[in-house]
């Protein structure tokens, strides 16, 4: 007999973990929550120092891009969490909300309900601010957002310097001003990472109303003429159907949202004609429109033992397993800035992750010694890419083509970055740390020096977004109830829908996306 529930959730991501919780608060609506991966029980997620080491792991999709014409025919790595929590589970946890102008530019797009104003609450009812309540903080939300307990000196450092060049301190990114360096809070909660899973999922999985199937891969969207029913999925090589008595919700996240789509036949009808895939509705904009953040590294040898390399010691082991405290607590990435590369601009275009130890090639890349590392990142690209199928078979990865660097205004972004990071290096905060220079180094000394650095360096900072965007335009594939442009009862609800990239990390606006969708679809 074919099981049947009020609602079904595909993707236990950051997203999905919070419509799990929030639409199964009534307890008369049943949810079903479909995750490929597992439950985070590996004790590498919990410990924040050690969040690279889940890359490349079962808890990773794994992806690569198509080769990058701009980036000297590189095929970029993208890590994707595949497990209960999804990207929240093996990111860097830092707290970012984006700029108030990124939303009230939603709105501006058509989009009503989506300005900053209208999605603050959404922001002070996810979160427990550590620091206390305050104007644009909550303190009774599930999610809890931290200081950092042990803070490297040298990210002190990396403030001081930013201070010295010029540039404000800010003590809070998301507060009314966005622009300026300081330390970043993060997800944690008494120095363990708390992830979507952590905040929501686990206190809401004993409930009876709500059953979570693990190891469960959307394999297509099942319907009845235009109105989404149900969902097939593969869990240990047999095949299931379930069914909606309500609605279908996609929380794949940018790359599993549109692929499940096209694979269910919603997407252009030319692509999935070639495929051989019956069209169940011709929505042109399903996989396009990808956006992400771009990230170079500024790295110099630092002449102090005080980096985290080496943090991996017996007696941060048992700083950490005894009082959650010591270089283990620490995100890497514990400082950082939001800068305007031009005067003009509405909004910073430029963030920088500082990070107290050699950071590069997502970590794979080793220096056996004491560093530190600058990161500046683009954070409003101008390039778009696009995700599409590779085949027919929903195991087979999509495929994913960035265009990263494709609008040169992008590029010019990273050089300025490159350069105001060594105008950092060589201020007198640095002064007792800053050894030589190990990249770029010495051979990106002029500007086409630095783009080629640039062109063979550059890797994601994992933050695709926008392959199902909101809007009522022709490549719109939501409407501002995130609801499939055609289609009955089928939602997008992840980080897809966004119409144009926040500057900042992406995991806190995509968990304010799920906050608002819940009271859309309780028609609150």
């Amino acid at each position: 007999m074919a099981k049947v529930f009020d609602y079904l959730i595909v993707g236990a991501g950051s997203a999905g973990c919070v419509l799990a919780n929030r639409l199964s608060e009534d307890i008369n609506c049943s949810v079903l929550l479909l995750e490929a991966g597992g439950p985070d029980k590996k004790s590498a997620i919990h410990i924040p120092a050690a969040f690279s080491k889940l890359f490349k792991s079962e808890l990773d999709w794994n992806y690569l891009t198509q080769e990058q014409k701009h980036l000297n025919n590189r095929r970029l790595y993208w890590p994707r969490g595949r497990v209960w929590g999804g990207s929240s589970s093996i990111n860097a946890m830092i707290y970012i909300r984006g700029n108030p102008f990124d939303y009230d530019h939603w709105r501006d797009l058509g989009n009503d309900g989506w300005g900053y104003s209208d999605l603050l609450p959404y922001f002070k009812r996810s979160e427990h601010q550590g620091r206390g309540a305050a104007p644009y903080h909550g303190i009774d939300g599930p999610l809890y957002v931290s200081n950092l307990r042990t803070i490297n000196p040298l990210s002190e450092a990396f403030v001081n310097a930013g201070i010295e060049i010029g540039l404000a301190h800010n003590s809070d990114f998301n507060d009314e001003r966005q622009t300026g360096v300081g330390i970043y809070q993060v997800t944690q909660k008494e120095g363990e990472r708390h992830s979507a899973a952590s905040a929501y999922l686990r206190p809401a999985k004993g409930r009876s109303n709500l059953k979570i199937n693990s190891d469960s891969l959307a394999t297509r969207i099942l319907f009845k003429g235009q109105q989404a029913v149900g969902v097939e999925y593969l869990q240990y090589e047999s095949t299931h159907q379930v069914y909606a008595e309500r609605e279908v919700i996609l929380c794949g996240g940018a790359l599993n949202s549109p692929q499940l789509l096209l694979l269910s036949g919603i997407g252009p009808r030319d692509h999935l004609q070639e495929l051989g895939i019956a069209v169940v509705h011709d929505l042109a904009g399903v996989g396009q429109n990808l956006q992400d953040h771009l990230a170079v590294p500024v790295a110099y040898q630092c002449r102090a033992p005080i980096s985290l390399h080496g943090a991996e010691t017996l007696s941060s082991f048992i700083k950490y397993l005894i009082a959650k405290r010591g270089p283990l607590t620490s995100n890497v990435a514990e400082a950082g800035g939001f800068v305007k590369t031009r005067p003009e601009l509405d909004a910073p275009d430029l963030q920088f992750h500082f990070a107290p130890v050699f950071f590069s090639n997502h970590g794979f890349t080793k220096y056996d010694g004491h560093a530190f590392t600058f990161g500046p990142t683009l954070v409003q690209p101008g390039s778009r890419g696009v995700i599409r199928l590779r085949s027919r078979n929903p195991l087979e990865h999509p495929v994913i083509q960035p265009n990263y660097l494709e609008r040169d205004e992008d590029l010019q972004v990273l050089v300025h970055g490159v350069e105001l990071a060594r105008k950092m290096a060589q201020t007198a905060a640095f002064e007792k740390y800053r050894g030589a220079e190990i990249m770029p180094g010495s051979q990106a000394q002029n500007r086409s020096e630095i783009e080629a650095y640039i062109r063979r360096s550059a890797e994601t900072i994992y933050h695709p977004v926008g392959t199902c965007k909101m809007g009522s335009d022709p490549m719109a594939v939501v409407d501002s109830r995130l609801r499939v442009h055609g289609i009955e009862r089928l939602r997008v609800v992840d980080a897809s829908i966004m119409p144009r990239i926040t500057r900042g990390n992406t995991n806190a606006p995509t968990i304010m996306i799920a906050e608002k969708a819940a009271d859309l679809i309780k028609n609150r």
